[in-house]
């Protein structure tokens, strides 16, 4: 039978406890467990650290009876599994009882949660979803963002989570951080939670040890009902219609026309050329999806092509669009105040230093301030919805589902009324 049994071997001031496992002549090892003692402090018959002021004790005696106990379940397992014991098999399960990191990759992705991440997105990059198809990008941009807050986390609680330790209390307090130290929204802090529930129903189809709480409903996804504003025919018609003086401006109003009238994201229509005309239609294959669309032109987009010698207008960053869309529908007259979210910047602590981030920020305010790139798809989709059917409208805007696409587009019940009495009005007999 195989017994474990703690010592000291040395005599100096402060003393390593080692740990020593041996089953008859079969085999006897032995390794340090990283943890140290004052002199005379140690009883051999006691197996444990006597009373002293210099270490916390008590904790480190229940430590040494909770490991010597998972040796023993470990060496059960090894035996079953034909398992090599030797030093390097005792140091490392040493090793994964005080969440330290191994030398072995296999064994730290399957004990803790930030290795096992990494051995998920590495495995990702070759991976092939069911219609044979490689995972895109931006899903495994996610994923490292994810692994980044959990790292953060990690670094503010000062522990190493493993794949045990994904428990309900993990989940309260890994968005009590995102909410109160990281400034983050429910619907960010939502995205972050699908990917742990992902990465833990993945970990738990390999059968490694994990908790199972992450299947339970407590276990949510938090999200908020946001504002998303969209601009209606007669705004996008006024902006259009407007004359801007200066270039920049009339540049960057042309391609907001452009977007507006082709429901692309800005990925797809800021990087639009000559190649892309054909026939009478825009063909663009979308950066996000992947997916081919072709689109009809729109009269205005044919006049600013017209006007720009049959050229797409001069090409912009994402950021300078972004800030110049909100000087174009501020000039324009969009500065009733509305309900949603801009990005404002934040002051946060971070190991004790004070920093700038950018967070969204949800109240009320000039409708001006909270135009960004994406109204463009979604004023495309709800000026749409209604007019011609919903199924070619997804099909531009690459919603796979109704749903999906019901939630996107932002037309208030108000709205729903007016189509209603307009549709009425249109059938009367007189």
């Amino acid at each position: 039978m195989a017994t474990g049994k703690f010592r000291i071997k040395t005599n100096n001031d402060w003393n390593t406890i080692f740990y020593r496992f041996k089953h008859s002549n079969i085999f006897d090892i032995e390794c340090s467990i990283g943890i140290q003692i004052p002199n005379k402090r140690w009883s051999d018959a006691k197996q444990e650290v006597l009373i002293t002021t210099d270490v916390e004790y008590k904790e480190i005696n229940l430590k040494l009876k909770d490991l010597d106990t998972a040796i023993r379940k470990e060496y059960g397992k090894a035996l079953l599994n034909s398992e090599t014991i030797n030093t390097n098999w005792l140091r490392e399960k040493i090793n994964v009882f005080f969440n330290r990191i191994t030398t072995n990759e296999e064994v730290n992705a399957s004990i803790f949660f930030t290795n096992y991440i990494l051995a998920f997105i590495e495995d990702s990059k070759v991976k092939k979803t069911r219609k044979n198809t490689t995972i895109k990008p931006r899903t495994i941009q996610h994923y490292n963002t994810t692994l980044n807050k959990i790292l953060a986390f990690e670094e503010f609680t000062r522990t190493k989570i493993k794949l045990t330790d994904i428990t309900l209390s993990f989940h309260s307090k890994f968005i009590d951080f995102l909410e109160t130290q990281q400034k983050l929204n429910p619907n960010t802090i939502g995205g972050y939670i699908d990917d742990i529930k992902l990465f833990c129903n993945n970990a738990d189809k390999k059968d490694f040890e994990i908790s199972k709480e992450f299947k339970l409903t407590e276990f949510y996804s938090p999200t908020n009902k946001t504002n998303d504003i969209y601009l209606k025919e007669e705004e996008i018609n006024a902006i259009y219609n407007s004359i801007f003086e200066q270039d920049y401006l009339d540049n960057a109003r042309d391609w907001f026309v452009i977007g507006l009238r082709t429901g692309f994201r800005i990925s797809d229509f800021l990087k639009l050329t000559n190649k892309n005309l054909i026939d009478g239609f825009i063909e663009k294959q979308t950066l996000k999806t992947d997916f081919p669309v072709i689109i009809p032109i729109h009269s205005q987009v044919e006049a600013i092509l017209n006007k720009r010698n049959g050229q797409f207008p001069r090409r912009i960053s994402d950021q300078k669009f972004n800030d110049y869309i909100k000087i174009i529908c501020e000039k324009v007259g969009l500065i009733e105040i509305v309900e949603g979210a801009k990005v404002t910047a934040v002051e946060i602590k971070e190991n004790g230093k004070k920093k700038k981030i950018h967070r969204k920020q949800f109240g009320k305010f000039p409708k001006h301030e909270l135009v960004s790139s994406h109204i463009c798809r979604r004023s495309f989709a709800t000026n749409l919805y209604g007019k011609i059917d919903t199924l070619t409208i997804m099909k531009i805007t690459g919603h796979k589902t109704e749903a999906q696409f019901l939630s996107y587009i932002k037309i208030t019940p108000k709205e729903y009324a007016e189509k209603l009495k307009a549709y009425w009005k249109g059938i009367a007999v007189i």
